[in-house]
């Protein structure tokens, strides 16, 4: 078959330039790399969420309450729209683990003996069911079985309304919604000091004293039914049995933060690449532009044979999309590789019956089209300019700069630089766009390497301003009830407790308008000690003596700010409804928080001192108080803060490894391809001027420094704009992750900077190695002969 011409010319001048070719397609690569790799796990993880909670029957309306009759089961199953309903016995224990010094604490579900239950069934993985007349078997949920190295058969012991029980493991389960098994007021999961036990309905709730009663329900609805309707209607049924609110699916602990997860996996599969490909489009625009400027004769000689404006600019965007193709396949290997490392990651964390890797098909077309897109639009420009040109201008050399005295050939300043000094600062201020350009070039890859080392620092901020300015406790202790003040001088005689305040925490429903969420209400002590309110730079908030003191992301959520009134709906107790007024926000790192002065708290309640749990400080040295605190029917559960901030570095720094080796790698593939294509084209350009002072005398470390000296100063002078870019790339992803879970802090350290400073001019260094190895290469007399 006969090849065209043109194609047989393009893919010559393709095999001529393939280094510059190649690393334009490695940039293009990294971009759809980090594309594939982000978008094809969100879908993966969609996929297998959406079919996991139809399999299983994932609930749309939760509700819990104090206690109510099996038969409001049968008013709740009436409301219209409501298709399936569950009632259960929920309840929180403290276990006794072997091998642990600390107590864990236990989510108790109780399951039919005799059927699957109607609403989030539950997913055995391996064992059986539980039976009827043994009231001590559980199913245990997976990641805390894995944790502790269990089997079906092992027992746990466990405090049950005050009286301690051996629980025997009969079953390996899973359900939806423990998809992300988060303890109750904690950042991140710990398997080993949290699980999910289902127990039988009757022994459960024989326990507790439910017998003929429940707690905790869950509904499914028609696909019409109205959400808000249905919440509203069992919010009425349950209010005279303590109901707590009924919260939708959406607020659901473990989908809220698998969909936030889901949502920032989806803007990082936009945003980064995004950035990625902008450089690749603007590498292809200068290389190409200046590769063109070498082809005028070539394009004139086109003209001259008959091939009109079309034909060559079709020839030379070709010339884009092959490398952008290249490119797109080199990234979707890549992508692939990076998406199942990663699938490995979420695979620890989200608790799925299987999660596999899927690369979509309509994620690579989308992909695919994008990358050619931004190449075609980076190689645009260029084209057009170089097609226009006349045949007859084409076929004379371009003509030269308009060349004039600059500042450094005055005398007082020549002689400073030296000859090949001047040489090189003549040629970057007498192609000031071609020098910006590179310079623009080189600082993304520089900011793209920063935004890395920000998150490090950003989570080392963090670290600290929640550990050790804002929780300076030592251990949080948790009552299955509120307690009386005598509670806390009982906490005081412990062993080895130094200090303790009081923490009492009520479960309310702040309304603004149409908009409300179910939270705890928190009670601050002025001049707290050991549990202060903080904000994102460190600075203790003191709690207003009156109103509320709301974090400024749940102020968004419900559109108030100071000075706005709030309806306090309380939900436990006398059930108080109050308006209160919004007195502060705080912009502080985790979570929706609302607190009030804890006396205040106590006047809106009617009560007098009473606890919902305690903050402890206590000494290191003494080590009997997990035990007793093990041993107390009283105490749901204990989190010690060593425990919790080793758990939290663990899982931050799986997360962050992987980040900073991808920025690391795909930040010196941009640093590499932007300098490399800038010294191949300028050895291109400058390749008869080079070979003439070789044959004038000049040494090859000479020349090489003219070439490569320019290279350095452009990327020295690359190093403060990417600072600048960076911290501009750093804010806008940090404010694309501000959300209800937890907010990043924007820092910026002299540290990170450095190192991205470093890792670039690493990168630079590499490929002028290269550039010089082929300057050493250079032909003098094959050079000289070229025709001007």
């Amino acid at each position: 078959m006969r090849v065209p011409p043109l194609t047989r010319k393009l893919l010559r001048d393709l095999l001529e330039m393939k280094g510059q070719a190649l690393a334009i397609a490695m940039v293009v690569a990294a971009g759809v790399a980090m594309a594939v790799m982000y978008l094809s796990n969100f879908d993966s993880l969609r996929r297998t969420q959406q079919a996991y909670y139809e399999r299983q029957r994932f609930g749309d309306v939760f509700a819990s309450l104090k206690r109510a009759p099996l038969r409001l089961r049968e008013d709740i199953a009436a409301i219209p729209g409501v298709t399936a309903v569950e009632t259960r016995v929920v309840a929180s224990v403290t276990l006794d683990v072997p091998g642990m010094d600390e107590p864990a604490t236990g989510h108790l579900v109780s399951i039919p003996e005799d059927r699957r239950p109607q609403v989030n069934d539950v997913f055995l993985r391996g064992g059986r069911w539980v039976e009827p007349l043994r009231p001590d078997e559980v199913l245990a949920s997976e990641a805390f079985v894995q944790a502790h190295g269990f089997t079906t058969g092992s027992r746990v012991r466990a405090v049950l309304n005050g009286r301690l029980r051996e629980l025997t493991i009969v079953g390996i389960a899973l359900s939806p919604e423990h998809v992300y098994n988060i303890p109750p007021g904690e950042l991140v999961p710990d398997d080993r000091r949290y699980g999910v036990f289902w127990m039988g309905e009757r022994a459960l709730a024989a326990a507790f004293d439910m017998e003929g009663g429940f707690n905790d329900v869950s509904l499914l609805l028609a696909p019409t039914a109205s959400t808000g309707e249905v919440m509203a209607r069992i919010d009425g049924l349950l209010e005279p049995y303590g109901g707590l609110g009924a919260i939708p699916r959406a607020l659901q602990i473990s989908h809220w933060t698998l969909e936030n997860e889901l949502a920032q996996l989806q803007s990082f599969g936009f945003i980064v690449p995004m950035i990625f490909l902008m450089v690749a489009a603007f590498v292809l625009n200068v290389a190409l532009a200046r590769a063109l400027a070498l082809q005028r004769p070539q394009i004139a000689a086109l003209k001259a044979l008959g091939y009109g404006n079309g034909a060559i600019a079709w020839h030379y965007l070709q010339w884009a999309m092959l490398i952008a193709l290249a490119g797109v396949a080199i990234g979707i290997a890549g992508g692939w590789w990076l998406g199942s490392a990663l699938i490995g990651l979420y695979n620890q964390y989200f608790h799925f019956p299987i999660l596999l890797y899927r690369m979509s098909g309509g994620v690579l077309v989308g992909v695919t089209v994008l990358t050619v897109l931004s190449a075609v639009l980076g190689a645009a420009s260029a084209v057009r300019r170089a097609v226009r040109i006349p045949p007859a201008e084409a076929m004379r050399p371009e003509p030269p700069a308009v060349y004039r005295r600059s500042l450094i050939e005055t005398p007082l300043l020549a002689p400073h630089f030296g000859t090949t000094g001047r040489m090189v600062l003549r040629n970057i201020t007498r192609q000031p766009l071609r020098a910006g350009a590179s310079v623009l070039g080189i600082s993304m890859a520089v900011a793209v390497l920063m935004v890395g080392f920000v998150f490090i620092d950003a989570m080392d901020a963090l670290i600290t301003t929640q550990f050790s300015v804002a929780e300076r406790q030592d251990v949080t202790v948790a009552f299955v009830e509120p307690r009386s003040a005598s509670s806390r001088h009982a906490l005081s005689r412990l062993p080895g407790v130094l200090a303790v305040e009081p923490i009492r925490t009520v479960p309310v429903r702040l309304r603004a308008g149409h908009r409300h969420r179910t939270l705890a209400l928190t009670g601050a002590q002025p001049g707290a000690r050991l549990r202060r309110i903080v904000d994102m730079d460190g600075r203790t908030i003191a709690v207003p003596a009156s109103g509320l003191l709301l974090s400024s992301r749940l102020g968004q959520v419900l559109d108030v700010a100071p000075g706005d009134d709030v309806t306090v709906e309380v939900l436990e107790g006398a059930r108080p409804v109050r308006l209160v007024r919004v007195s502060a926000l705080v912009d502080d790192t985790f979570g929706l928080s609302a607190y009030m002065d804890l006396d205040a708290l106590h006047d809106l309640m009617r009560e007098g001192d009473v606890l919902s749990g305690a903050a402890l400080l206590v000494d290191a040295a003494d080590t009997a108080l997990p035990g007793r605190l093990k041993e107390t029917p009283a105490v749901a559960g204990a989190t010690f803060k060593a425990t919790v901030l080793r758990s939290f570095r663990e899982t931050m720094a799986a997360n962050l490894n992987l980040t900073m080796f991808l920025n690391v790698i795909f930040a010196g593939v941009i640093a590499f391809g932007v300098v490399y294509n800038a010294a191949r084209v300028s050895l291109s350009e400058r390749s008869r001027e080079l070979a003439s002072l070789r044959v004038l005398g000049f040494t090859r470390a000479e020349i090489s420094l003219i070439l490569l000296g320019e290279l350095a100063l452009l990327t020295l002078a690359s190093l403060p704009v990417g600072a600048v870019v960076g911290y501009a790339f750093a804010a806008a992803i940090v404010g694309s992750l501000d959300s209800e879970v937890y907010r990043f802090p924007l820092v910026v350290g002299r540290q990170s900077v450095a190192w991205a400073w470093l890792a670039i001019m690493g990168a630079a260094l590499a490929s002028g190695l290269i550039v010089r190895r082929q300057l050493d290469g250079l032909d003098l007399v094959a050079v000289l002969k070229v025709r001007e």
